[in-house]
């Protein structure tokens, strides 16, 4: 089986934007959702999986990464609403109960 590899933007309620590389896309974004995923993420309350893709090349997943992340804001805005025009939480339902950001305690 090949490993594969995830670029994903996470947003907020504000839309303020993180982008991000990973082999393991559920993993890393339940540790943004407790608080362990990065300094920026967790100072903006950044937790919603809003785009991602995926590949089975690492250095095609962090090419993408370096490209996203010189482009313009509206860019961006542009390729997230074009997958997704709701701006929902694509990795809603992924934790059940254990979801940081929705658990009660």
């Amino acid at each position: 089986m090949k490993k594969r590899y995830f670029v994903y933007i996470l947003s907020n309620e504000k839309r303020t934007l993180y982008t991000g590389v990973t082999s393991d896309i559920q993993a890393r974004v339940f540790r943004h959702r407790s608080g362990l995923g990065s300094r920026f993420t967790n100072k903006h309350y950044i937790y919603r999986l809003v785009w991602f893709e995926e590949t089975d090349e690492v250095q095609v997943a962090i090419a993408r990464e370096k490209q996203l992340k010189r482009w313009h804001r509206r860019w961006k805005l542009n390729l997230i609403e074009a997958a997704n025009p709701g701006w929902a939480d694509l990795a809603e339902g992924w934790y059940g109960s254990a979801d940081p950001e929705t658990s009660s305690g």
